[in-house]
């Protein structure tokens, strides 16, 4: 991927705005549990960052989407991973399948104003029973009237307590489970949802996550994303754009904790020398700029197959899983050279640490992407071919 002019500067705004209005903040969100969306996303939508790859009609620049790999790059300067998570739900998880498939009044009521920054956004996919395997939730609409109304629960929905609307996957038929579910754009002041529960994680603490319930939850069928029934198949493409991004916005946090842990090992003295002069770490931290690295060219060379229009479903799972196993193996590695001062909850190390861990988890996790991986290679057993195709 040839990075222009035009991708260094959309870089270099993404990343003062980085510096400028989330890093002097991270520590104060992250003991809140929470972000400002509302606030921030503004500040975002005012500078055209939450459309980037959106259409022209809705607000958007209309650009392709290598634009927003280095959005989620530069995003990846940050010094926690929950807000840069919170920011990619609205920009690149919840938003690409209204954009590509809604109605063009579903777009102005709902996408416009998503891209201004004056709607803060959900995906809400996942169930308690119902995490990697999408197609086992439980989670109803049927019609009455004009309307659908819901019932079921979500769980683990970053922005969950927050956002104005949520991209919702629900059964809206009691057909095969990869043709019976739908994408409905629903309210989140609708009468019946209960999001009070918002959940205490391991990391990515600086993003609210919630628990939501939907007792008779009324939407109306206009709020439809495309067709009924096709559902399933629109959440496997936002699938694709998530787990690029996800991996995209890794690559620059990684490399600046390698720069951090190569000036603390340079001036950390022990036995009488630093240590970086000893052989292992200086090694050690060069394996692991290689590893990083390698995510990056695959991340690109994923990214120009995406926008030339070809299928990259095989490209995309292999850099979510790299970027999971990379981003455990770069902080557990950084965090023994940092000794005790990693072990402390503040450090970038050890926040990294617990943030990257969510990586193989969510948005799919690594054993649902080696599946793909295998089922594209032609490689999966028969016996579970079938599992790998409601993954993939």
């Amino acid at each position: 991927m040839i990075l222009t002019h035009e991708h260094k500067e959309l870089y270099r705004t993404v990343k003062k705005f980085v510096e400028d209005e989330l890093n002097p903040h991270v520590a104060e969100w992250e003991k809140e549990g929470i972000w400002p969306a509302h606030e921030v996303l503004k500040k975002m939508g005012n500078l055209g960052l939450l459309g980037i790859s959106k259409p022209e009609a809705y607000g958007g620049m209309g650009l392709d989407y290598s634009y927003e790999v280095v959005f989620a790059q530069a995003l990846g300067n940050c010094t926690c991973g929950g807000i840069p998570m919170g920011i990619g739900v609205q920009t690149d998880m919840a938003t690409p399948a209204l954009a590509r498939f809604g109605s063009d009044e579903l777009k102005k009521e709902y996408l416009a104003p998503a891209i201004a920054g004056d709607m803060v956004v959900s995906i809400a996919v996942s169930e308690a029973g119902a995490g990697s395997d999408v197609a086992s939730l439980k989670t109803t609409a049927r019609k009455e009237g004009g309307d659908y109304v819901i019932n079921g629960s979500k769980m683990w929905i970053t922005n969950g307590t927050q956002s104005d609307w949520a991209c919702m996957l629900v059964n809206t038929s009691e057909g095969k489970v990869h043709a019976n579910k739908s994408l409905i754009v629903v309210p989140m002041d609708a009468k019946g949802i209960d999001r009070k529960t918002k959940l205490d994680k391991l990391g990515m603490r600086g993003s609210d996550t919630a628990m939501i319930f939907l007792d008779e939850v009324r939407v109306p069928q206009r709020n439809l994303i495309g067709t009924e029934g096709m559902g399933f198949m629109y959440q496997m493409m936002q699938f694709q754009e998530e787990r690029l991004f996800g991996a995209a916005s890794g690559i620059d946090g990684l490399t600046n904790l390698i720069n951090e842990t190569i000036e603390y090992t340079r001036q950390r003295q022990a036995f009488g020398q630093s240590l970086l002069d000893n052989q292992y770490v200086h090694f050690r931290l060069a394996e692991l700029k290689t590893e990083v690295e390698a995510l990056k060219a695959l991340v690109y060379q994923t990214t120009e197959e995406y926008v030339a229009g070809r299928d990259a479903s095989m490209l995309a799972s292999m850099c979510k899983l790299k970027a999971g196993r990379v981003g455990r193996e770069v902080t557990d590695s950084l965090l023994q050279f940092w000794g005790g001062q990693g072990y402390m909850w503040d450090n970038n190390i050890s926040r990294a640490y617990r943030d990257t861990r969510l990586i193989s988890i969510g948005g799919g996790a690594d054993e649902i992407m080696l599946g793909i991986i295998s089922k594209l290679m032609g490689i999966l057993p028969s016996k579970r071919k079938h599992e790998a195709k409601k993954a993939s």
